[in-house]
């Protein structure tokens, strides 16, 4: 029986995590899954050591803040990791702290497989060349991402992106505008700002006054949230009164609400490439600390942060960050997608060849194939 140890550090890393877990029980149905992680992976089966509903800084400036917490964990996993001797160490996302994980497993003599890796792409050559001297196996998702490792010395495997398997609708559109309480004769709008609580302090105000701008010129606009699990409802309830603007929570079936939307205002992240595989065309805004962005600028190699548009290659969803991240930006942008024309039809098509891009379906599959050959191989096949 296989032990195998996972670590993410945030709403879209768990459910890369559960996708992973239940993906590998179906393989080998006997194995021990352990970790780091939040509901999802618990729910597929994963003995989680740490709740991840705690963690979630993100910027340069953030993380010092929060050092002694994170030391803190690295040193109570590291401890874990003797203890348990996992057969493979699979690291998740959240890579300034995964990959200091994976160095001490590797000191351990415990094979690390890292899956949604660090963005070599964007942050430069030298950031693969540390990832392939740790890790035994890098699950690629992206092509230009398994190039860039395997020019750098690692072995890769291009499995494709996972969210080709999960992306999709669960119900027709009239049984999800039932389902949520929805009207099909309005606009519906989805506020989407994020899985870390400093993401919504820093964007969901900024959301909300653009969704009255919005409601101003659409009278009959509908907004509806979808709530990650590493925020309580009552955080952005405490936000939202701020706010005359009618705003509708969800928690589950986020693809069938997103299947009815005709514009996301999204902070950049895992999903802004949900929306684009959707087709629902999208506004992108961020916000970090200034010193982190001033550092960021000098740092990412890349001209643009979200997702659908690296993976275009040029602009396809438009990028607000910053001071530019404001009401009048945001709700100029949302209006122009909502009133339709060329705009929207052109965004459209973009978002289709977004997809084409990604692969086939079967990515998780290939993932914990991956996983387990690098277990078999450390175990000797037992």
């Amino acid at each position: 029986m296989y032990k195998v140890m996972l670590s993410v550090g945030e709403a879209s890393g768990d459910l890369h995590g559960a996708s992973l877990a239940a993906a590998l029980k179906t393989l080998c149905p006997d194995i021990k899954l352990i970790g780091m992680g939040g509901q999802a992976m618990r729910a597929a089966g994963v003995d989680i050591i740490y709740d991840i509903a705690d963690l979630g800084v993100i910027g340069l400036v953030e993380v010092l803040k929060n050092l002694r917490k994170l030391f803190k964990l690295r040193d109570f996993l590291a401890d874990y990791m003797e203890r348990e001797r996992p057969d493979v160490l699979v690291v998740i996302d959240y890579p300034g702290f995964n990959m200091r994980l994976a160095k001490i497993a590797k000191a351990k003599g415990i094979p690390v497989v890292s899956y949604i890796s660090p963005s070599a792409w964007a942050w430069g050559r030298g950031r693969a060349k540390e990832v392939a001297e740790v890790v035994e196996r890098v699950a690629a998702i992206f092509p230009f991402e398994a190039e860039v490792y395997r020019e750098a010395g690692a072995n890769v495997t291009f499995v494709g992106h996972p969210l080709l398997d999960v992306v999709k609708p669960s119900m027709t559109k009239d049984e999800a505008y039932a389902y949520f309480g929805a009207d099909p004769e309005r606009p519906l709008v989805l506020l989407m700002p994020g899985s870390r609580q400093q993401e919504i302090a820093n964007l969901l105000p900024v959301m909300l006054a653009a969704g009255e701008k919005i409601a101003a010129r659409i009278a009959d606009c509908q907004f509806f949230l979808p709530v990650a699990s590493t925020i309580s409802r009552e955080m952005l309830q405490n936000i939202i009164g701020n706010y005359k603007l009618p705003v509708k929570l969800t928690t589950d079936r986020n693809y069938d609400l997103m299947n009815i939307a005709q514009v996301a205002i999204a902070a950049s992240g895992t999903a802004t490439l949900e929306t684009a595989l959707m087709g629902v065309p999208t506004v992108i805004i961020y916000k970090v600390a200034a010193l982190t962005y001033f550092l960021g600028k000098f740092l990412v190699k890349i001209p643009y942060i979200g997702l659908p548009n690296i993976i275009a290659g040029r602009q396809v969803v438009p990028e607000l960050l910053q001071d530019a991240a404001n009401p009048d930006n945001v709700a100029r942008e949302a209006l122009a997608l909502l009133m339709g024309g060329a705009r929207r039809d052109q965004m459209l098509r973009d978002l289709t060849e977004v997809r084409a891009k990604l692969g086939e379906a079967g990515a998780v599959q290939r993932v914990a194939r991956v996983v387990l050959e690098v277990a078999a191989n450390n175990t000797g096949g037992k």
